[in-house]
């Protein structure tokens, strides 16, 4: 999924197929509200909570990639830019560190950390704050100068279950992007990493109401937007 990064969370939509109930009922479904019941019926198929999403969402007239930027955090955000960039969405920090797990399902390609391995710092190395041992072993997965684009897991540990070892991970300094181990370096956020990784059921509660919380934001309702028949099309018609 998700990188996930407006949130990189969403890319648990595509874990898995829609469930049988989202193509069943899909005549009757916007596709904005398809798309919320697939990431949370993918997340339960990984070993999350599965938890009540809201439908009645309206779909955009118009998608434009561009308009991502700005929008979506780069793997090198610090805290204080992950904190100003979902707060502007109406997110809080703890918020942001529980979103932020969805980091524990999925691959992320090498370009969006190889600098950490290669080009990190004024003498142009590695990353002092990523473990030795892991960047070995990311470096033989991606070298400076791949012959194609690969990608490797977000957690290493259980990259296909969604646990709490994304965080354990973080603590261990094996947060693959920069913007996963800036949540040690805060005080705050720190606390927080640690207490998921001594807590799973704090965490799996916290994501699923981060997420339904996500999911109603720019939601367009009453005659705003369209009801698209053709996902990839918009339909002018309300």
């Amino acid at each position: 999924m998700l990188m996930v990064d407006w949130p990189s969370v969403m890319h648990i939509a595509n874990v898995g197929k829609f469930s049988h109930r989202a193509r069943r009922d899909r005549r009757q479904r916007q596709d904005a509200d398809v798309f919320a019941f697939a990431a949370r019926d993918a997340l339960a198929l990984v070993g999350g909570n599965a938890y009540q999403v809201p439908a009645g969402r309206r779909d955009g007239n118009v998608s434009v990639a561009q308009e991502t930027n700005g929008n979506l955090p780069p793997p090198s955000a610090s805290v204080n830019q992950l904190t100003q960039m979902f707060g502007a969405k109406g997110l809080t920090q703890a918020e942001i560190v529980a979103l932020s797990g969805a980091h524990t399902i999925g691959e992320s390609h090498c370009s969006s950390f190889s600098n950490r391995l290669y080009s990190s710092g004024p003498n142009a190395g590695q990353d002092p704050s990523m473990d030795a041992g892991y960047v070995s072993k990311l470096m033989q997965r991606c070298p400076q100068q791949p012959a194609q684009q690969s990608t490797v897991p977000m957690d290493a540990v259980t990259p296909n279950s969604f646990d709490t070892n994304y965080y354990a991970g973080i603590v261990a300094n094996r947060g693959l992007f920069s913007s996963d181990q800036a949540l040690l370096a805060d005080q705050t956020t720190a606390a927080q990493v640690v207490g998921y990784t001594n807590n799973s059921d704090s965490f799996q509660a916290d994501f699923a109401d981060a997420m339904v919380k996500m999911g109603s934001i720019g939601v367009l309702t009453g005659t705003a937007g369209t009801i698209r028949t053709n996902c990839r099309v918009a339909s002018w018609s309300t």
